[in-house]
């Protein structure tokens, strides 16, 4: 369990994420705006009139985006609501032009409902993270404060693009049950799982960096060894897993210097500082009451069937987590490869397809592809796409049927690993043609003729006499100097296996 040391003891903390992703769709939740929100796209030429709040504007349910919503629950483990609704949730700010935001209110059910996933404890066991719901909204617009010295502008672009909110568990009724998360660390393995589970289903990019998957923290302490849950502090809108951490461990060391003081902890919403790595006061925490929520009178309740809910399942590919134990199975991975090769979907299908159907393939693609593909990503065309180059000076792009070309050779003693690393150099290079017809073209082929290789050995051995006579008399460590003799004498061609069988035999 991961505790922090106060001036009165250890103190334990208590975490709650409210993640946000943006819905991988063509068109907004309620309206039929292009949904590619981009911060290059001009301000304000994606948001059509229901966006702006126009009068008359009546919102319209994108239906794809509650098919996405319901495959992100079903990867979650999670229970699918078979009715649901959505309300108004009443604020005022300039970047939302409706004055309130289409919600799914926290007292109704949500398009999906209590669910879980597995991550790695801080222990080393498995821990499983308890989800109360995941419920679609939209997201607001974006306010610009840099454009101008005294003004302020709002891009409307992002506004009504699909958000699905995914809400952690915290068991208040049953505090012993522990299915929460307890550490900064643990935190970030979670928003990974998140992030790898929509990405697998392609629910969503998931991507921090360009603010697809954010994340609202709220932070408690209690001492080490009590179940009693604490007032908490939400610190908002989080785009960093570095950041993450730091603002945890921070928030958590402020509430027990409040705590041991003899004070109290007051539930506001906090601001991250990135400058310092501190928190601070942004407002006073709202609750349910505050926002007013009352059902959305242009939109129907939601109803999902079974049959809905089945042929969705059915569309769904393997999630990572199957794949990492498919490949520890099926091709004996080690357990840090398996983990490599599904860090995204695209590389596990990569790898699939390299594979193919000789699963011996499988350890000696693993290795070119951790040790050489990742070193050089812009060199190889991870998604399988056909791409043509333009520029011929661009480099070669490397493909699944290459690797497992270039694989297939070695293990035919075509060409040895020294040849091999060369063609995927030249590949790198620039050089056209598959890995067979770059071998023939540099002469790359591996000397396999036994007859010609022993007598390059004879010759190697009659001109070496004295080392002879000394590795005879005991002197095996010169056995090494015989087999870089014949290579050398073969321009690095001879099959080294061969050339060590041949050579035991000629020196007894």
């Amino acid at each position: 369990m991961f505790t922090i040391q106060g001036k009165s003891g250890n103190w334990e903390v208590v975490i709650g994420l409210e993640t946000h992703i943006e819905v991988l769709s063509n068109s907004k939740i309620f309206s039929g705006a292009s949904a590619n929100y981009n911060p290059t796209i001009a301000p304000n030429t994606q948001a059509c009139m229901v966006d702006v709040a126009m009068p008359g504007m009546l919102p319209v349910l994108n239906e794809y985006c509650v098919d996405q919503a319901i495959k992100f629950g079903l990867g979650i483990n999670a229970e699918i609501s078979r009715v649901s609704r959505f309300a108004r949730k009443q604020y005022f700010y300039p970047d939302l032009p409706q004055g309130y935001q289409i919600s799914q209110p926290a007292d109704q059910p949500p398009v999906v409902g209590r669910g879980w996933v597995e991550i790695m404890g801080d222990d080393g066991n498995p821990k499983k993270i308890l989800i109360e719901r995941a419920h679609l909204e939209q997201d607001a617009g974006k306010l610009k404060h840099d454009a101008h010295p005294t003004k302020s502008f709002a891009d409307y672009n992002r506004t009504g693009v699909t958000l699905l909110e995914i809400v952690t568990f915290l068991d208040v009724k049953n505090p012993e049950n522990n299915s929460f998360i307890s550490s900064p660390d643990e935190a970030e393995r979670y928003l990974r799982k998140i992030r790898e589970i929509a990405r697998a289903l392609g629910v969503s990019r998931a991507n921090m960096e360009e603010g697809s998957m954010r994340a609202d923290v709220n932070v408690s302490v209690r001492r080490a060894g009590t179940n009693t849950f604490n007032e908490r502090c939400e610190i908002k809108n989080m785009v960093s897993f570095k950041f993450i951490k730091t603002a945890i461990e921070y928030e958590a060391r402020r509430q027990i210097e409040i705590l041991e003081s003899g004070g109290t902890i007051e539930r506001n919403t906090m601001r991250y500082n990135q400058g310092d790595g501190t928190t601070s006061v942004l407002r006073s925490k709202e609750d349910a009451l505050d926002y007013r929520y009352f059902p959305d009178p242009d939109l129907l309740p939601l109803v999902i069937t079974d049959d809905r809910i089945e042929r969705i399942r059915r569309t769904m590919p393997e999630l990572p987590e199957a794949t990492r134990a498919r490949y520890i199975e099926k091709y004996g991975l080690a357990e840090y490869d398996a983990a490599r090769l599904t860090e995204t979907t695209d590389i596990s299908k990569w790898f699939d397809t390299s594979v193919g159907d000789k699963p011996a393939r499988a350890k000696s693609i693993a290795n070119w592809m951790i040790s050489e593909l990742f070193a050089h990503p812009e060199n190889y065309d991870i998604t399988n796409e056909i791409r043509e180059n333009t520029d011929p000076d661009a480099p070669r792009i490397i493909t699944p049927e290459n690797l497992a070309e270039l694989v297939d050779m070695i293990a035919a003693h075509d060409i040895n690993g020294k040849q091999a690393k060369e063609i995927f150099t030249k590949m790198l290079d620039g050089e056209t043609g598959t890995p067979r017809e770059i071998a023939d073209k540099f002469g790359m082929k591996q000397m396999t003729d036994t007859g010609a290789i022993e007598k390059i050995i004879d010759d190697v051995l009659s001109q070496n006499t004295s080392q002879v006579e000394q590795y005879k008399s005991g002197k095996v460590g010169l056995f090494g100097f015989f087999v870089g003799a014949v290579m050398r004498a073969t321009g690095g061609k001879a099959n080294p296996g061969v050339v060590n069988e041949i050579l035991k035999k000629k020196l007894g």
